[in-house]
């Protein structure tokens, strides 16, 4: 009796949600859902919901998974190389919460190249992506220390989100902020504390490899003065590090596999 209890809540929770996704503009597929049913149930056709909803495969969709109704209004966006929640969110110019809820995104941090996201609010024009934007205060690089700067964040946060990539980036400024620290960039990349580097790209040479357009980019936005590491002067992966001086230190917050710290 409980779990048939159980089992009737749930329903209930799926047909309330799938009411509201479809008052808004957009429908939760659900279980048993084919793009042909769905199409047929909102009095439209596969072709419009797929224009509408970017799918390069019509035949493949998932159980919780917003689609956009066509003649909705709302927009769509397929996720690129190299793209997250949060630049996303900027582009688009709304929040990360907003963005997953829409989307029933559980884990900001987990975002899938080719993924379809459906961007909260009407509008059909998407806002320009993010421009470049001049060094705050009296703060300025030249090329060559750009170059130097984004391979560092290169070697040390390739493969985690952007937003942890940006983070990488501004420990780096805080440090050349702090009287802790050499006040300048290549001072602190270069460092060598009790005999050591401070950062294991230059002693195995990964320092030396290009940077992508990520990296750079991140750097841009660590320069205009975003930090999210909350202050941080340096960061570590607790899977590939033993150090025991870097894990008493006071953490300032945790984004994917790094932890950082002032």
């Amino acid at each position: 009796m409980k779990k048939k209890l159980q089992l009737i809540i749930v329903i209930m929770v799926l047909v309330l949600f799938g009411q509201a996704a479809q008052a808004s503009g957009s429908y939760v597929v659900q279980r048993g859902d084919t793009l042909w049913l769905i199409a047929q149930r909102h009095n439209t056709t596969m072709g419009a919901l797929i224009q509408a909803n970017s799918l390069s495969n019509p035949d493949v969709i998932e159980v919780g998974q917003a689609l956009v109704l066509p003649g909705s209004g709302l927009r769509t966006h397929v996720v690129r190389p190299g793209e997250t929640m949060w630049l996303i969110s900027r582009q688009y110019g709304v929040t990360v919460n907003e963005l997953s809820r829409q989307n029933n995104v559980v884990n900001v941090n987990m975002l899938f190249t080719g993924t379809t996201l459906i961007i909260p609010g009407k509008g059909t024009t998407p806002a320009a992506p993010p421009a470049a934007v001049p060094a705050v205060s009296s703060r300025a690089f030249s090329a060559s220390e750009l170059d130097l700067f984004a391979r560092i964040v290169h070697a040390e946060s390739a493969g985690e989100p952007y937003i942890g990539q940006v983070a990488v980036a501004a420990t780096i400024l805080n440090r050349m902020d702090s009287s802790r620290y050499p006040n300048t960039l290549s001072g602190v990349v270069y460092q060598i504390e009790g005999g050591y580097y401070q950062y294991s790209p230059v002693l195995d040479g990964r320092i030396n490899l290009p940077a992508n357009e990520t990296a750079r980019m991140a750097v841009r936005d660590a320069i205009s003065g975003q930090d999210p590491s909350l202050g941080a002067t340096g960061f570590y992966n607790p899977r590939k590090t033993s150090n025991v001086w870097v894990r008493q230190q006071p953490v300032t917050t945790v984004i994917a596999n790094h932890v950082f710290f002032k």
